[in-house]
């Protein structure tokens, strides 16, 4: 490197940190919506339509435990949400929430049959329509899966998006690492297992790219001399960009001590799901009851759920109309990318939409009726110890207020 690129690279890292010590505005999640059910910490969510007459058929999102699901509605031009209101399709999505010591011994069972049961059965009651899409991203597409084959009389489709179900690979630094954890220990010490943990654990299976490499691409990304106002501009949504990025990398919920126990022992450890061995409540979830159509999404090149993990799903249900799609980009890039923004939500939706037309039989009526909310086991707990090994929090983190949009007729 010479003296003037040395000197040029010094300028765009100073300009960077000026903008950072004193950063733009910005928001995340910003598709309009309202909260039509909640459920302790769980709160169901419906997008307003964008188009006068959606398909029949909705669609019911759900995320994953890790991390919070704006990942999908991150800013109006990086919005999964959007693509598919625009696309004609009728979205739902789960929010989790923030569990606390409260929930330490909810189960796997409280989640599947519990919360999302519920959530579907409101979403079903409120569209009209007997069955629903369920379209699960990673670790929510795992809990989709044990849902659709516990219940498949009311998912009409199931869309698989990153989703592991294979967890015998050795791809990936995330399932090597999962395979020796000592999750009893993790469990029994803290209660509630800290999101910030978990984070710290994602973030190690790639830090150069995701702590070192992502705030040099943002230095070198600020292009221009503080007199140019137009280039300012550009480079305060260049760090807006950034900035919301990063709230979702390091916004990680807590997650309940007996359902992470269950999943990561019978998932990642023993690998019980794609051998329709494990066990919900006394219930043996057999992938080959997904009967209904299924769409298997996958990354090319991502580094948490390798597609050893997403592949094998295509083939172990019991669906007779069954799509893989493989794109090429990472686990992230293909919700945010420029090039996915094009592509991914597009396909999704042409092979959503012929499939989204009720049945001939039964169609606008409601099969069964909501269930009763089962029973959680929960319970107020005195704070975690100050002084422990690995904590890094001493306060809960506070739950938000969520400000909601409600509309006439909606």
């Amino acid at each position: 490197m010479n003296t003037v690129d040395m000197i040029e690279s010094y300028r765009r890292f100073v300009a960077g940190v000026e903008i950072l010590s004193e950063p733009p505005d910005f928001s995340v999640g910003t598709t309009p919506s309202e909260v039509v059910y909640t459920e302790d910490d769980m709160k169901l969510m419906h997008y307003f339509p964008t188009v006068e007459k959606p398909y029949p058929i909705p669609v019911l999102i759900v995320y994953a435990f890790v991390n919070r699901y704006y990942i999908l509605d991150l800013q109006p031009d990086k919005s999964v949400v959007r693509k598919l209101l625009d696309e004609g399709l009728d979205v739902y999505i789960i929010d989790w929430g923030y569990p606390t010591g409260a929930d330490r011994y909810l189960t796997l069972n409280d989640y599947v049959n519990g919360y999302l049961s519920n959530a579907v059965d409101k979403v079903r009651e409120l569209s009209g329509s007997d069955k629903i899409t369920l379209l699960g991203v990673c670790q929510g597409g795992t809990i989709s899966a044990m849902y659709a084959s516990l219940h498949p009389e009311v998912v009409k489709n199931f869309v698989a998006l990153v989703t592991p179900i294979n967890f015998d690979t050795d791809k990936g630094l995330l399932h090597v690492w999962a395979k020796s954890l000592d999750v009893d220990k993790i469990v029994d010490f803290y209660g509630i297992v800290p999101g910030d943990l978990l984070n710290t654990g994602f973030l190690l299976t790639d830090p150069f790219r995701l702590l070192i490499d992502k705030y040099v691409g943002l230095f070198e990304r600020i292009e221009c001399k503080p007199e140019d106002m137009e280039c300012q501009l550009r480079n305060e949504e260049t760090v807006r960009n950034f900035l919301r990025m990063e709230k979702w990398i390091f916004d990680s919920p807590d997650q309940a001590g007996e359902t992470y126990r269950q999943f990561m022992k019978d998932c990642y450890q023993k690998n019980l799901l794609i051998k329709n061995e494990m066990m919900i409540d006394g219930q043996r979830i057999n992938l080959k009851n997904i009967t209904m159509p299924v769409l298997n999404v996958m990354a090319e090149t991502d580094h948490l759920v390798p597609n050893d993990a997403s592949l094998p799903l295509t083939d172990a249900v019991g669906s007779e109309d069954t799509e893989t799609l493989v794109f090429p980009t990472g686990h992230i890039g293909i919700f945010v990318g420029s090039k996915s923004q094009k592509e991914v939500v597009p396909k999704i939706a042409a092979w959503l939409k012929p499939r989204s037309l009720p049945e001939e039989t039964g169609k606008g009526k409601i099969k069964q009726p909501m269930k009763e909310k089962p029973l959680r086991v929960r319970e107020k707990l005195p704070a975690r110890p100050v002084e422990v090994a690995f904590e890094q929090r001493v306060e809960e983190k506070p739950r938000p207020k969520r400000k909601t949009r409600r509309t006439k007729g909606v």
